[in-house]
């Protein structure tokens, strides 16, 4: 893994101090061309609900608990007006989210040899979410693995190598380019909303082999996201290591991850017309020195 990383990193890229990553891929030019690939005006959100009846199991994550703060019913005011208010209490990771690149570490540096030390119990004091604020759109490719498979999801441990990503974007006639934000459907957020079982759902999971990180470095990726929990394939492949793919695309190349999104009525479109190609805008939420944030994605053709 550590030479790996070592040959895929992009420390130095783009300055000493950076804390972006291939974010800093989605130049204005990029997100430009991307607003042309809008033709129906088409919006499908990616991001999953935020409810109670989440994909958390409990226990170091749970799904949101949403309490209202006033909801109206005692209130008197002149001429009728009532007003309510709610308010949550979330982990930032509890559904669709994306990882900061503060998110891992290892050998004691982050991303761009930032200290690792640097996440305290204040947070992150580089790398945190807030640096991603300035906004992750650009040209969005879904590449449907399960689809492809002719399943409705791939068994948790199944592995998506390089080769398989470049047959089902030569099958679906969509070619890969700088800067696009790599979308995969596996099919898990189909299995959740099919069995209800957030157990199941957390236990594994098909996704990235340790192999992908060469193939995402040579097509220059600027984010890679997916409808399961981690991106990469649970169970890992090497006993003894765990999220090794989630620390080479995160702290050696400087990758950010969208996870838990919802390719089901997008993957239905694009399957439908042959476009899977479009624009993408996800911004995160901006908090301050934060690890991760939730987002609620959107797909525009």
């Amino acid at each position: 893994m550590r030479e790996l990383g070592r040959e895929v990193s992009n420390w130095g890229r783009w300055g000493s101090e950076d804390e972006r990553g291939t974010t800093n891929l989605l130049t204005p030019e990029r997100v430009a061309a991307a607003a042309g690939l809008v033709r129906t005006g088409e919006v499908f959100t990616l991001g999953i609900p935020l409810d109670g009846d989440g994909p958390q199991p409990g226990g170091l994550r749970i799904n949101p608990i949403r309490l209202m703060s006033e909801n109206g019913q005692e209130q008197v005011l002149p001429g009728g007006f009532k007003w309510a208010d709610d308010f949550v209490f979330m982990p930032l990771q509890a559904g669709s989210q994306y990882d900061s690149l503060a998110h891992v570490h290892y050998d004691d540096h982050l991303y761009n040899g930032h200290p690792g030390d640097g996440v305290t119990v204040k947070g992150a004091d580089k790398c945190g979410i807030h640096t991603q604020a300035g906004g992750i759109a650009g040209r969005g490719v879904l590449l449907d693995i399960a689809r492809a498979r002719g399943v409705d999801w791939l068994e948790a441990g199944a592995a998506i190598g390089p080769d398989e990503l470049d047959e089902v974007a030569a099958a679906q006639g969509v070619q890969i380019g700088a800067g696009d934000i790599l979308l995969f459907r596996t099919g898990w957020r189909k299995k959740f909303l099919t069995e209800r079982d957030p157990n199941s759902f957390m236990a594994g999971e098909p996704g990235l082999s340790l192999s992908c990180a060469k193939w995402l470095r040579e097509k220059d990726i600027a984010v890679v996201g997916s409808d399961n929990w981690a991106v990469e394939v649970m169970p890992g492949e090497h006993p003894g290591a765990a999220f090794e793919l989630h620390m080479v695309l995160i702290r050696d190349m400087g990758v950010t991850l969208a996870e838990m999104l919802d390719f089901e009525d997008l993957s239905q479109a694009c399957a439908a017309d042959g476009r899977w190609d479009f624009l993408y805008a996800g911004p995160p939420l901006r908090f301050t020195r934060g690890v991760g944030s939730p987002i609620n994605p959107m797909a525009i053709r």
